[in-house]
């Protein structure tokens, strides 16, 4: 039995039939290999095709093992958990601000501003509203065009416009070696090949871009230069500005994923390279899920693919939801709450930083998130398991790698759904988690 389908669905029904119960380790490919008669290139074949299924996570430097029955094999990280503590979604709602929201929505009931805002708009709407929404996302020194400025129903979709821009089926984009897992999910629909790129403590590497683009030429890259999903690294102005050197000397256009810039106030990447670069913003942190609306701020060059990308999958910002986020951009109000919610963000991770002390952990002191890295006495994936049972949602390390089957032993903590003092009570709870280990690591 040579096909590598064929043995994929042997040890898939061995998984199922519980004779390879979650938690056991594969051999090693080339004993595996051996020990079937079939080439190593097929048995890198029938890991990949597992991995694939979600039946199996390969945990870097410890080998490949089936998954838990309860892991989820490719979590979106895009729709709310039902676990009673949700540490594995961001949603940074805050009831002080609901306030400062009522009163915009309030204005929106009035019959002539809802006139307006129910008609017809494309994805650049207005002057008026390119010219506001370009003061808003300005920083520093840097002011986008306003003639480049989209809008569209949220973030996401944004970031889709842009991948779908700049590279067609079959074509390469690069990406952090950790990356937003929607970003995967992305590519994976429009059939582009995420290319990882290597990450340091201050982001993506300049050289791994070039490395990569002589390889074998990417088309553009993806990229969170502040406040980096899962990392919570930020670039500072050195590596952005070398960053920007690589992006004008090779031509390719990058994708800046600013959706938490807002609690770092750093120069975008985008006023380094302003001619290489389609800026990306959102509301859904920044004020609310409930209130989507994405925005960007794109190079001369890629305007009109980036158009033409929204139009064809019809993501143009809907007349209601942009004609509110416009109000709060203009009278100050999203430039408050984004202030309540820096204080809140940076408040969550003394927390967690007094509460998980002395683990290994890794994150900005700005950000909503924190990294974790595992010891062996834990695998990634039992430990998701073992916090659930405990109520607790948190990510796996395999949620964020862009290439599948080589995850980090870590987790994603994320720290802004739930109240106060249910987190400390949850961080509390894993930190004694971590301590007990896992008694059936081998």
């Amino acid at each position: 039995m040579n096909n590598f389908r064929a043995i994929a669905d042997a040890i898939a029904a061995d998984i199922a039939s519980g004779r390879l119960p979650p938690g056991t380790r594969l051999l090693p490919q080339r004993d595996f290999a051996d020990q079937r008669g079939i080439a190593a290139s097929t048995a890198s074949r029938v890991y990949t095709e597992l991995a694939r299924r979600g039946l199996t996570t390969g945990e870097v430097g410890r080998g490949t093992y089936v998954r838990p029955a309860l892991a989820m094999p490719h979590p979106a990280l895009s729709e709310p958990s039902f676990a009673p503590i949700d540490l594995e979604m961001n949603v940074p709602l805050l009831p002080q601000a609901n306030a400062e929201l009522a009163r915009a929505v309030a204005y929106m009931a009035q019959p002539d501003v809802l006139a307006h805002a129910l008609k017809p708009i494309g994805a650049t709407a207005t002057p008026q509203a390119r010219k506001i929404a370009a003061s808003f996302i300005a920083c520093g020194q840097w002011r986008p065009d306003e003639s480049g400025i989209f809008f569209t129903g949220n973030g996401r979709q944004a970031i889709a416009a842009a991948m779908r821009a700049l590279a067609a089926p079959g074509e390469r984009l690069g990406v952090e070696a950790l990356t937003y897992p929607v970003v995967k999910g992305i590519a994976r629909q429009l059939g582009i090949t995420l290319v990882p790129l290597a990450l340091d403590a201050k982001g993506l590497v300049p050289d791994a871009i070039l490395e990569a683009h002589h390889a074998t030429p990417l088309r553009g890259i993806y990229l969170q230069p502040s406040l980096h999903n899962p990392l919570g690294c930020t670039m500072d102005a050195a590596r952005r500005q070398d960053v920007g050197a690589v992006l004008a000397r090779s031509g390719l256009v990058a994708i800046e994923d600013a959706i938490y810039g807002f609690l770092a106030d750093e120069t975008p990447l985008a006023a380094y390279a302003p001619d290489q670069v389609i800026y990306v913003e959102s509301f859904s942190k920044r004020i609310a899920p409930g209130l989507t609306l994405g925005f960007a701020s794109a190079p001369p060059a890629a305007r009109e693919r980036f158009a033409s990308a929204i139009r064809s999958a019809a993501v143009a910002a809907a007349g209601l939801p942009l004609a509110i986020g416009l109000k709060l951009m203009s009278d100050g109000t999203a430039r408050r709450i984004a202030k309540l919610k820096q204080g809140d963000a940076a408040a969550r991770q003394r927390m967690a930083r007094e509460a998980l002390s002395g683990l290994e952990l890794q994150g900005d002191p700005r950000a909503y998130h924190l990294w974790l890295q595992l010891s062996d006495s834990w695998r990634a994936e039992t430990f998701i398991a073992a916090a659930a049972r405990r109520g607790i949602a948190i990510a796996p390390g395999s949620a964020f790698a862009a290439a599948s089957g080589h995850a980090p032993n870590a987790v994603r903590i994320a720290l802004s759904a739930p109240a106060q003092d249910d987190l400390q009570a949850a961080l509390q709870r894993l930190r004694r988690l971590v301590e007990e280990g896992d008694a059936d690591i081998d």
